[in-house]
C-alpha cells in the first residue's frame, strides 16, 4: 500500500495533470493550495461548492445549506440537463424552467445568491478554486476519490458521501492526504455519528459500561435495487445514453469502459462490484461506525464469507444474500478479540438469542441494527443515530442508576462540518476515522466478491494468502486518472 506521500508542489503538480490538456493550468494561488482568503471569519459564511447534486446528493446540498453557514458558489454534475439534478439547478439559479411539483409539496424557493455550473470537478476547481472554502462530494461510489484528493491538495475542506472511496488504496490515499494537510477539515456522511448513539457510546465506553465485547452482529435486510436481476446479469447492459450526460467523465477513475445503462445511472450503480459498495459499502457505515471508532477496532486478521446466497456467475452484480465474518484480535485491556458477523438479504436474517429477549425465545431481527454482545451486558441498537439499549429490559432497568447521561444537544452531521470548516467544533468523522471504517468495508467486499477466506496483515495492510484478493485491494485507475494515485 502506498506509504508516506509526498506534499504536492506546484511542479509535482503541473506535471501530474499533464495528461488532462486543457486543465493543466490552474492559478499559482490554487496550485499552492492558499486561499482567496486568510480565513473564514466567525460572522462570515462558507462558499460551499457541490459535485453531483442529484438525490442523495442533492439532500445533502440542501441540508447544508439550509444550515444558513454556507453560500452555495458552484454546482457540478456531469448529468446536468437530468431530471435529478433539476431541483438543485433551479434552486441555485442555473435553470429558470421550476421542476414539477407534486402532491402537496410547496413551491420551491430559489436562493437568492446564483451559482456557476460545471460538468467537470476539474474545470470548477480550475475556474473557481481560489473561491471555494468546502466542496461536498456526493457522486457515485466509484468517483469519490479523485475530487476529493484534489480538494485536500489544494487546502478546500471535504464532504465526502460514505463509503468514503471505493477500494481499500484509493481509502489509504485519502487518510495519508488528510495527515499530511492537518488544516483541511474533512468527514465523511455517515450522518449518525453526530447522533445520540455517538454521545451514548463515548459516554458509555468511557464509564466502563461498554467493554469486553466478543461478538457483534451487524444486519441489513431490506431489499436491495439488485435483488431478482443480479444473477442472472452476464455482462452490462446497454441504453440509448441521454443528451447532456458525459458518459465518459462518469466513469471517472475506474478502469472499466462498461456502456451508458439505465441500470447504472443515475441511481442502480451501487449494485455492481465496479462501480458501487453493494449492502456493505452502503450500509455498514451507518451501522458499525461507532463500534469501529470506540472499540478501536481497527483492521480484521480474517474475513470469511459464511453464506452467500443468489451469486452472479460473471461477477458483476452483488449477492442478493450474504453473511460474512470479520475476525478481530485483542486491542488492550476491555478489548478482547472480537467477532464481527454481517447480514444482509431479504430472508438472512439474524436472531436475538433467547437469554437476551424479554420473552424468553430467540427473536428475528427485522429492522436495521446491530447487536454488541458482552461478557455480562449486551446492547441492541437500531442504525444511524439511534441509541443503543441493554437486553433483556430487565437488565437494563437494574443497571439504569450506574448508567451515564450523556449530551443529546449537539451539532448535526452537517452543521459539525461547516463549523469545523470555521474553526467552531472539530469535525467527528475525519478521514483518519472513516477511511479505516471503509476500508474495513472493502476488505468484505473483496471476500464477498471471491467467495474465498482472506487473511490480512495488519501491520503491513497486505492481504497475505491469495494474489487475486490482494490486486483487487488496488487496482489500476482508467487511462488519463494515474495522476491522482501520486498526488
Amino acid at each position: 500500500m502506498p506509504k508516506n506521500l509526498p506534499p504536492l508542489t506546484r511542479r509535482s503538480f503541473l506535471k501530474s495533470t499533464a495528461a488532462l490538456g486543457a486543465f493543466t493550468f490552474l492559478p499559482s494561488s490554487v496550485v499552492l493550495g492558499s486561499r482567496s482568503k486568510a480565513g473564514v471569519g466567525p460572522n462570515e459564511k462558507i462558499n460551499l461548492a457541490a459535485i453531483g447534486i442529484g438525490n442523495q446528493g442533492g439532500r445533502d446540498l440542501m441540508t447544508l445549506y439550509n444550515s444558513g453557514l454556507c453560500n452555495v458558489v458552484a454546482l457540478c454534475d456531469v448529468d446536468m440537463e437530468g431530471r435529478h439534478t433539476h431541483e438543485a439547478r433551479y434552486i441555485f439559479g442555473l435553470t429558470e424552467k421550476p421542476p414539477e411539483v407534486t402532491g402537496d409539496q410547496e413551491p420551491l424557493r430559489k436562493s437568492p445568491q446564483k451559482a456557476r455550473g460545471f460538468t467537470d470537478f476539474r474545470r470548477m476547481f480550475d475556474d473557481m478554486g481560489g473561491e471555494i472554502d468546502a466542496v461536498l462530494v456526493a457522486t457515485p461510489d466509484h468517483s469519490h476519490f479523485p475530487a476529493a484528493v484534489q480538494a485536500i491538495q489544494m487546502g478546500i475542506h471535504v464532504f465526502v458521501e460514505k463509503p468514503l472511496a471505493h477500494t481499500f488504496g484509493q481509502c489509504e490515499r485519502l487518510i495519508q492526504n488528510a495527515e499530511n494537510h492537518p488544516k483541511v477539515v474533512t468527514q465523511m456522511g455517515n450522518q449518525g455519528f453526530s447522533g445520540g448513539n455517538y454521545f451514548q457510546f463515548k459516554a458509555w465506553y468511557e464509564a466502563g459500561i461498554i467493554r469486553d465485547i466478543t461478538r457483534i452482529t451487524a444486519h441489513m435486510n431490506n431489499p436491495r435495487r439488485w435483488h431478482g436481476w443480479g444473477p442472472a446479469t452476464t455482462t452490462f447492459p446497454t441504453d440509448p445514453k441521454p443528451p447532456g450526460l458525459d458518459w465518459e467523465l462518469w466513469l471517472d477513475c475506474v478502469a472499466v469502459n462498461a456502456p451508458f445503462s439505465k441500470r447504472l445511472h443515475p441511481q442502480e450503480w451501487r449494485s455492481w462490484y465496479d462501480f458501487g459498495g453493494g449492502c456493505f459499502g452502503d450500509w455498514g457505515p451507518h451501522l458499525l461506525d461507532s463500534c469501529h471508532h470506540f472499540l478501536k477496532l481497527g483492521l480484521p486478521e480474517k474475513v470469511t464469507p459464511i453464506e452467500l446466497g443468489g451469486v452472479n456467475p460473471s461477477n458483476l452484480v452483488y449477492p442478493e444474500a450474504s453473511t460474512i465474518r470479520m475476525d478481530f484480535p485483542a486491542r488492550g485491556p476491555g478489548l478482547p478479540a472480537c467477532e464481527v458477523t454481517w447480514y444482509d438479504g431479504v430472508k438472512n436474517k439474524p436472531s436475538l438469542e433467547k437469554e437476551h429477549t424479554n420473552s424468553g425465545e430467540p427473536e428475528t431481527l427485522n429492522r436495521p441494527g446491530k447487536v454488541l454482545y458482552g461478557n455480562d451486558v449486551v446492547f441492541q441498537g437500531n442504525s444511524h443515530g439511534s441509541v443503543l439499549r441493554i437486553v433483556p429490559e430487565e437488565k437494563m432497568i437494574s443497571m439504569r442508576s450506574e448508567l451515564p447521561q450523556f449530551s443529546q444537544k449537539n451539532s448535526n452531521h452537517y452543521t459539525n462540518f461547516l463549523l469545523a470548516c470555521k474553526g467552531e467544533e472539530e469535525a467527528r468523522s475525519p478521514f483518519q476515522v472513516s477511511g479505516p471504517l471503509c476500508q474495513l468495508f472493502c476488505l468484505g467486499v473483496i471476500s464477498q466478491r471471491l467467495g474465498k477466506e482472506i487473511t490480512f496483515n495488519r501491520e503491513k495492510k497486505e492481504i497475505v494468502n491469495d494474489p487475486v484478493a490482494s490486486a483487487l485491494l488496488d487496482p489500476a485507475p482508467r487511462k488519463g486518472w494515474e495522476q491522482y494515485y501520486s498526488m
